[in-house]
């Protein structure tokens, strides 16, 4: 079982495991259908990386799968430097050998009885040599400890042939005695730069089945420990060194250890929570961490980066990756606005410097969710960006056919994406995701308005305000539910809102998982049902109409009735209830959401779902502190009942205090800085003047 560890007196880093989410789903009765493959539940990666950094340093077990990692696997294929969890990167992975090296086979078996993992640091014993191998992180830069069996000889695979992308090209070669660079160039060209502390006797190129493998071997040493210091760098080798100087330089290994957990006490040390259980404390502080490890730094130490026309710049800014905006604008960005407004800032310059490029404002997977990410930063009063640039490049989102988003001209024409006549969609049906896109529209449209109006462009936010109503035009009064318009306006036929689909209809999900979303006109959508009452029997459905066993998608699983936990669509539905005056049954869900989904199956290593660079993570960690951006891309939090009896929040210079009072599922009563709250909505400039949030309950 996961260790929560119960000594007093724990610091919030000691609470972390970085190997939840590693381990699959197993229970058939949780997933919601008897699966025919492997169940993402996590798809998280347990090595060393430091908060937002270029180089997250993980173990590989599977090259190919979500984060390199699986927990069920029994062979480590190497140490690579770079992760996100979504098949991607793995970057530049070595491993330590010794003994004569089969290039086709030369992972070693390890066991989870000799590994750890905190915020920081990997350790791992590599059983088939032998060697203890521990990994630590700057931001730019991997530092190992290989520990040899004494007189053995001392290898190393730098297996650039391989990486979770296709590797198109790659190079090594020596420098001088104790040093050797190259790259590798996979979905990006990735430069290294390592220094050995033992002298490299040559670099041996092996012949496998399907390319060479290069093998670094060090002259013999006394000394059984090698420490390999690697920096990387997009940019060029020179850069790679540079990073490799500036962060590391002669510092010893348990030296960067020390400085990669500070980093990470400072950061989580931001919220301190009493009360609680153990696996509580645990789940939370596991997933505050986890919610700090994307957008990922690009840019190196002197400020250069390469852009998206390919040109190297340098614009005094830190850039950094492009968010998964699709999965985490819901929650994670917030949170990374509150907790990092620095490295916030940075991810915005980096997102408009992306525009400015294409014309665009970028996205990630589906809708144009920039738009509520840089509206909710703004409206929360973060500055230090070009607010006027990011304005215009969204309202070019918006208006544009060719850019950010397809189907904009059908959109702005019809006031809905319709949805092709297909007699027989199946879960994987390539079609428009009409509904989807029509009520993700709508929210963007809203998340524009609201600069619109902030920047006094009051014909643009009277035009976007009205199409953020273009919800209601995909509303069927007949089935209380979303449901698509073909080109000519009728509804499509043979309509089951039940089956799931990727992108027929809804982007992975289904009607029921779709048909509640409209944050930023919550009230609307409850008028467009016959009564409050009639708005909350069909909420009743959604959480309790059984999921069909035989309906199976690979990523929607983990179900309350309907609703599923396991993918981002219907994340906020929880919430509905308070709009009817039911806050009780939402905390209900709420509670039972955050007891069973997280934290599961046998080795309490399992998340319901995959983590999508945190957005399911932060999830848990809003909720367990009793607040939740129910419409990103407004500056209100939702109240609701935290899991610990008190928690204090450093926001800024100032530390927000919430404190429960009882154990009850029902708000009787909020009160801020000892004043009344009306409702259950508090503002961000209200928090961050640092006072006393009181939830009473009953």
């Amino acid at each position: 079982m996961a260790n929560w560890s119960l000594q007093a007196e724990k610091q919030p880093v000691d609470y972390v495991n970085p190997l939840l989410g590693t381990a699959p789903l197993t229970n058939s009765a949780e997933i919601g259908f008897t699966p025919p493959w492997r169940v993402w539940a996590g798809l998280t990666f347990p090595g060393a990386s430091v908060p937002n950094a270029m180089v997250q340093l993980s173990p590989i077990t599977k090259f190919g799968s979500g984060a390199g990692y699986e927990y069920e696997n029994t062979v480590i294929h190497g140490f690579a430097h770079s992760n996100k969890g979504h098949w991607n990167l793995c970057n530049i992975p070595i491993l330590p050998v010794t003994g004569g090296v089969d290039p086709n086979d030369f992972g070693s078996v390890f066991s989870h009885t000799n590994e750890s993992a905190h915020p920081g640091y990997y350790q791992v014993l590599l059983q088939r040599y032998g060697i203890n191998a521990e990994l630590t992180t700057t931001l730019r830069c991997g530092y190992h400890r290989y520990t040899y069996p004494a007189g053995r000889d001392q290898k190393l695979v730098v297996n650039l042939p391989v990486s979770n992308e296709r590797v198109r090209r790659w190079q090594i070669m020596a420098e001088g005695d104790n040093a050797f660079k190259g790259f590798q160039a996979a979905g990006e060209k990735v430069y290294f730069y390592a220094i050995a502390n033992h002298k490299i006797r040559n670099i041996d190129q092996l012949q496998g089945d399907r390319d060479m493998l290069p093998v670094v071997n060090f002259q013999d040493s006394t000394n059984p420990v090698l420490e390999i210091k690697l920096g990387l760098s997009f940019v060029s080798i020179e850069n790679a060194k540079l990073n490799l100087e500036t962060e590391v330089g002669g510092k010893s290994f348990d030296q960067v250890h020390a400085e990669a957990t500070r980093t990470w006490e400072a950061l989580l040390g931001k919220i301190k929570v009493t009360g609680g259980t153990d696996r509580q404390k645990g789940l939370f502080y596991s997933c505050l961490y986890r919610s700090f490890l994307w957008p990922a730094l690009r840019s190196d130490v002197n400020g250069d980066f390469l852009d998206d026309s390919r040109q190297v710049v340098n614009k005094h800014f830190q850039y950094y990756t492009l968010p998964s905006l699709w999965d985490d604008y819901r929650n994670k960005l917030v949170l990374l606005g509150m907790l990092s407004p620095e490295v916030t800032v940075d991810v915005i310059r980096s997102l408009i410097d992306r525009g400015e490029k294409t014309g665009f404002m970028p996205t990630f997977f589906h809708g144009d969710h920039a738009a509520a990410f840089i509206a909710g930063q703004y409206m929360r009063g973060l500055r230090g960006y070009d607010v006027n640039s990011a304005y215009h490049l969204l309202l070019r989102n918006a208006t544009v056919e060719g850019g950010t988003r397809p189907y904009i001209t059908e959109y702005m024409n019809k006031g809905y994406v319709s949805t092709p006549d297909i007699a027989d969609p199946q879960v994987e049906t390539k079609a428009k995701a009409g509904v989807t896109k029509t009520l993700e529209y709508a929210y963007d449209d809203y998340a524009v308005a609201l600069l619109a109006k902030a920047l006094k462009d009051e014909t643009n936010y009277d035009l976007l305000m009205a199409r953020s109503h273009n919800y209601t035009n995909v509303f069927d009064a007949s089935t209380g539910l979303m449901r698509g318009r073909l080109d000519n306006g009728d509804w499509v036929k043979n309509f089951n809102p039940q089956f799931p689909y990727y992108e027929y209809m809804y982007r992975e999900a289904n009607a029921w998982q779709s048909s509640f979303f409209a944050p930023h006109d919550t009230m609307g959508l409850i008028g467009l049902y016959k009564s409050k009452a009639d708005f909350e029997s069909q909420l009743d459905r959604l959480f309790t109409i059984p999921w069909n066993t035989n309906y199976i998608a690979m990523n929607i699983n983990c179900f309350i009735g309907q609703y599923c936990h396991g993918n981002q669509p219907d994340h906020g539905f929880p919430y509905l209830y308070y709009f009817v005056g039911k806050q009780e049954k939402s905390q209900a869900v709420l509670n039972t959401i955050m007891d069973r989904f997280y934290g599961m199956d046998v080795e309490g290593l399992a998340l319901c779902g995959m983590d999508d660079a945190g957005e399911m993570s932060s999830w848990y960690a809003f909720n367990a502190i009793g607040l939740y951006p129910y419409s990103p891309a407004d500056e209100d939090y939702i109240v609701s009942v935290p899991l610990f009896d008190q928690v204090e929040m450093k926001l800024n210079d100032r530390t927000l205090t919430i404190l429960k009072k009882n154990a009850g599922k029902k708000i009787t009563g909020i009160t801020y800085g000892g004043q009344k709250v009306n409702g259950y909505f508090l503002p961000h400039h209200e928090l961050i003047k640092g006072k006393q949030l009181v939830i009473t309950t009953e």
